[in-house]
């Protein structure tokens, strides 16, 4: 039997993604009963100041001298991993993990890992991201560094990303999954990507149909795969 860990989750990015994050944990982790499942530090930190807003003004140290509190109240829990449910967070995972030796796991190498599984070298891989994901390349990077051929979004396809996320998800609370799916389609059909990178967890909230699904790679879903067999955990009811 694998020795149990304990997660910390630094959440509020936003807090339905958190909600959604917390969700899928339990419905993937294989479990009998209450003891099987993951025992869990879990901040919701909703005043964070905003990812995007403080890459494109160039103000990281806003976001990290408040998240570094986090960190420091999960040191205090002794989780044994970090999951933070938020892409554009991401840009600061090497001064985070700077802060702390918990491991901090980075949503978007494990991301990459996943898809060089699916796909062969040179695949067009498109990023359904925030601006501020965007502008800060970690993705666009990571198909470097994977020998992936990334795809740049036209202005208005990135604004109509930006419009679900801050508009329907954040602020509506609107998750109905057709202006998401008309996202991916045209991304596959016509710009003919091999695969679609839903990389914010806003987007994740929404549920894509089974016809669209085989095209994407949820970077939440592979961050809750980790996060549950760091945990010594067995992760189970994936497609």
């Amino acid at each position: 039997m694998m020795e149990q860990k304990r997660l910390g989750i630094i959440g509020g990015m936003g807090s339905k993604a958190t909600a959604v994050f917390m969700d899928m944990l339990v419905e993937h982790t294989e479990a009998k009963r209450d003891q099987d499942h993951l025992d869990m530090v879990i901040l919701n930190h909703a005043s964070l100041p905003d990812r995007t807003e403080v890459i494109r003004s160039n103000e990281g140290e806003r976001f990290l001298n408040e998240v570094e509190k986090d960190i420091r109240l999960l040191e205090y829990a002794q989780v044994a991993n970090i999951a933070i449910p938020c892409n554009t967070s991401h840009f600061f995972h090497a001064q985070m993990q700077a802060m702390t030796n918990i491991p901090i796991i980075h949503i978007v190498e494990e991301t990459f890992k996943e898809i060089c599984t699916r796909l062969e070298p040179g695949s067009r891989v498109g990023v359904l991201a925030t601006n501020g994901t965007m502008q800060s390349g970690i993705y666009r990077d990571a198909c470097v560094k994977y020998g992936m051929e990334y795809y740049s979004l036209s202005d208005d396809l990135q604004q109509r990303v930006m419009d679900i996320i801050y508009l329907d998800v954040k602020r509506d609370n609107n998750v109905s999954p057709q202006k998401l799916e008309a996202l991916i389609n045209e991304l596959v059909d016509l710009a003919h990507c091999q695969c679609i990178i839903i990389a914010c967890t806003e987007l994740s909230c929404i549920s894509i149909g089974d016809k669209t699904r085989p095209f994407c790679v949820d970077a939440m879903d592979v961050l809750v795969k980790r996060s549950i067999e760091l945990s010594g955990k067995r992760s189970v009811g994936w497609d």
